[in-house]
């Protein structure tokens, strides 16, 4: 597969699709014209002496500083290596690879007048498997400034990188691939890294497990509804629809779609006139996670399509603008409002799965065992879904208000992104241990009402197929561990629930 920067737009799906599927990227044939059209106003305007920053003005505190004209070509490496300052351990070769490929589309739409050879070095790091190593903490959102300059040292011939497995210096890394260091002109260093293209790209990753961890959330609550035997009316399309606030109205129709053929929706069928609010709220819980992750979703597209450099070429009046495009608050409060999205639904996955242990909630035995005082059943795993929605509760609160002024008050806000994008990602990881032990629940439910897997709606069947193929109903006691464990890694691989 490949992924043509300029055919078409860039999609959160194409980042995906590189980073870890190993798709090549190619460049459209109008790309270089357009580098160049934009490269030749940064060219034309830095020969009038007239000071234009990042180009013969210097950067940061230094702001209005000139740059000498003998120093020009070291000011370019010296800015990328003065801004190389991230620490902690290394991103993965997918999230580099997103990183690079978000910088490459953003380029290419043209407003950086970076040089042509720059993005076709990018091109190149990406095809020849080239991952630079890029450490996880520094940035603050006014561009990623750490992430993206330890990114752009292999292109010089400096920082490091994996190649085949191995962490090479920069320029042996390069030489193994069959690549030369690049030689910067005015303003691509800036345009390298000035970006906030390590959130972008780690942001669609993200959200690609957020999504993905969602839609088999749906179909394990769909087998809680047959363990449960819920009251199925909450879900009728003429009850959403009579009050269609965001997602409730899609996510109503997925699970009806779930429990497509379940007996549940046979007259009389439904235990309760009414259920818990964790079984009768999953259409607007859900369905506002989903509207949120669609929210964040369409940030990250954004920034892959457009560009948000300062100073900004305009082709066509030959000029170049200071911008604050590089500032990204939106996508960062995206992000913050679907880690609370997600908080909200793995509370009610909470409610739902300690329900199960009630005899006067579901008319099963207690803790869901049928030996009485002597085992304890599910009863501990109580502990297990409290902590982790202690950990999903505390990454909840919003990463974007936290900033300091800095380089002499100038930069005297920060959204914070990429840590808005991380604490997401740490909540998405801690869920899929919550629908994990949601799916051994309810599936043990089943088993203890003596429910035929026939009678289940499509989706609901299938999750409790999977989640026996992997587990067995419990009997005595036994550790559960391993067997959430066992069950979060086929969720991880978007096989339990597919």
């Amino acid at each position: 597969m490949t992924v043509t920067l300029g055919a078409s737009r860039v999609t959160l799906a194409d980042v995906v699709a590189v980073a870890r599927d190993g798709a090549k990227v190619a460049l459209a044939p109008e790309v270089v014209p357009r580098l160049a059209a934009a490269r030749a106003v940064v060219e034309r305007l830095a020969r009038t002496g007239a000071p234009i920053y990042g180009v013969n003005s210097a950067l940061g505190a230094n702001v209005g500083q000139p740059i000498e004209e003998a120093d020009l070509e070291t000011f370019q490496a010296s800015a990328i290596r003065a801004r190389a300052v991230g620490v902690g351990t290394s991103y993965d070769a997918a999230s580099v690879r997103a990183m690079l490929f978000a910088r490459t589309a953003s380029l290419a739409v043209g407003g950086a007048g970076v040089s042509p050879a720059v993005v076709e070095a990018l091109v190149a790091l990406l095809n020849a498997l080239v991952h630079p190593r890029v450490p996880r903490y520094g940035s603050i959102g006014v561009a990623d400034l750490p992430q993206l300059s330890h990114l752009s040292l292999p292109l010089i011939g400096e920082g490091e990188a994996e190649v085949a497995g191995a962490i090479l210096p920069g320029a042996q890394a390069l030489a193994r691939a069959g690549l030369a260091p690049l030689a910067l002109g005015p303003k691509d260093a800036l345009a390298l890294v000035s970006a906030n293209s390590a959130s972008v790209g780690r942001a669609a990753l993200v959200l690609h497990d957020a999504f993905a961890l969602l839609e088999q959330w749906n179909a394990a609550v769909s087998l809680s509804y047959e363990g449960f035997r819920a009251n199925l009316s909450p879900l009728d399309e003429r009850v959403v629809g009579a009050r269609p606030a965001p997602g409730q109205v899609e996510l109503a129709e997925r699970l009806r779609t779930l429990l497509a053929g379940s007996r549940l929706f046979e007259p009389g069928s439904a235990r309760r006139v009414q259920d818990p609010l964790s079984l009768r709220c999953v259409p607007q819980v859900h369905g506002a996670l989903w509207w949120m992750l669609g929210e964040a979703r369409a940030q990250v597209e954004l920034e892959l399509n457009h560009a948000g450099e300062s100073p900004l070429v305009l082709v066509g009046e030959g000029e170049m603008l200071s911008t604050s495009n590089f500032h990204v608050p939106a996508l960062a409060l995206a992000f913050d409002a679907s880690a609370i999205a997600l908080a909200q639904t793995s509370s009610l996955a909470v409610e739902r799965c300690i329900k199960f242990m009630s005899p006067a909630m579901t008319g099963l035995p207690l803790q869901l065992t049928r030996h009485g005082p002597q085992e304890s059943g599910f009863a501990t795993i109580q502990k297990t879904l409290t902590a982790l929605y202690n950990e999903i509760r505390l990454r909840a609160n919003p990463g974007s208000l936290d900033f300091l002024p800095v380089t002499e008050q100038i930069e005297d806000h920060a959204p914070m992104t990429l840590g808005c994008v991380e604490k997401l990602a740490e909540m998405v990881e801690r869920a899929r241990y919550m629908v994990a032990i949601e799916c051994l629940i309810a599936a043990q439910a089943v088993d203890l009402r003596g429910l035929a897997p026939g009678t289940l709606g499509v989706g609901a069947r299938a999750v409790y197929q999977r989640t026996r193929a992997a587990v067995q109903t419990l009997d005595h006691d036994r550790p559960l561990g391993p067997d959430v464990d066992r069950l979060e890694g086929l969720l991880r691989q978007g096989v339990l629930a597919a």
